[in-house]
């Protein structure tokens, strides 16, 4: 099995996040590039330490922009009829980018289609 399908739990989440590249080469996994915060970064890398070898396996450079911390701040407060596509569309701009909000509020959520009025949820940048 190659790296990527080995990792393919850490590269699906780098991907999600918009990292910029992940690459296999000479028997090393490559993931380098900048998310929005801090927080994507540690998630990202949680993912790839679920490998017990990770060590020998991966190179990563993964960096937070600037500012990340104020960004991360941004949150919204579910209401009846609300759904994870809305938010997004609202908050982000893109329906389709409702798994961002979905993964930054983990702790919270367990089901992307189970949100309730009321939730206080983190938008990420």
């Amino acid at each position: 099995m190659s790296l990527k399908g080995t990792y393919a739990y850490s590269v699906d989440m780098a991907q999600k996040m918009g990292l910029g590249s992940i690459e296999e080469r000479d028997g090393k996994l490559y993931f380098k590039g900048t998310v929005a915060t801090q927080e994507e970064a540690n998630k990202i890398w949680d993912a790839i330490k679920t490998i017990p070898t990770w060590s020998k396996d991966v190179i990563a450079d993964i960096q937070a922009r600037p500012g990340a911390a104020a960004a991360a701040a941004k949150t919204y407060t579910v209401k009846a009829g609300d759904t994870l596509s809305k938010i997004a569309k609202e908050q982000l701009g893109d329906a389709a980018a409702y798994p961002r909000i979905f993964e930054a509020n983990r702790d919270q959520l367990s089901d992307p289609d189970k949100i309730k009025p009321g939730q206080v949820l983190k938008i990420p940048a």
